[in-house]
């Protein structure tokens, strides 16, 4: 298995990955979840630049003093596959973060224009050490689930689907 170290990654940079590679990812990405993508999606104006960029299906743990954020775990990926089509045809993102298999759907739209990055679920503690800063960008009144803009040191990640729609989680019937 090839291990690559991704920093502030363009989509050209995604065309050599393969499902399952090992990636560590030092980037700005912006964590959202359910309420931040229909609260966005439901904006006339999209508030937001996100072209060329990597979301994360997260939401932070509280911070403490001698952090820079909580734990910041991967949420089920596939309770955004509602939103998806839309959220990548209005944005021009380039890759998500989550965990879980992906809908089929799901996986047709990102095909060729989305790479989806596997989260390990669970570790959440690691996940937040490898947050170098962070702060809340858009809908602070949403708590956990608002937008939150999130520089990241070496997360570990795998991919989950490749540009070409290779995916480690088999393909759907």
């Amino acid at each position: 298995m090839k291990t690559y170290k991704l920093t502030n990654p363009c989509i050209k940079d995604f065309e050599s990955l393969k499902a399952g590679n090992f990636v560590y990812l030092n980037s700005t990405v912006y964590v959202m979840r359910d309420m931040a993508h229909k609260k966005l999606l439901g904006e006339k104006v999209f508030p937001l630049n996100l072209k060329g960029k990597i979301i994360y299906y997260a939401g932070p743990t509280p911070t403490r003093k001698t952090q820079k954020s909580g734990a910041l775990g991967p949420t089920t990926s596939s309770r955004m596959d509602k939103f998806c089509k839309e959220f990548i045809k209005k944005t021009g993102i380039i890759g998500i973060i989550g965990k879980g298999p992906r809908s089929k759907e799901a996986n047709a739209c990102m095909r060729g224009k989305v790479v989806y990055f596997a989260a390990l679920g669970g570790l959440g503690a690691l996940g937040g050490n490898s947050v170098k800063n962070s702060k809340i960008i858009l809908y602070p009144e949403l708590g956990p689930e608002a937008v939150y803009e999130v520089q990241l040191e070496n997360l570990p990640l795998i991919i989950a689907q490749d540009l070409k729609g290779n995916n480690i989680y088999g393909e759907y019937k």
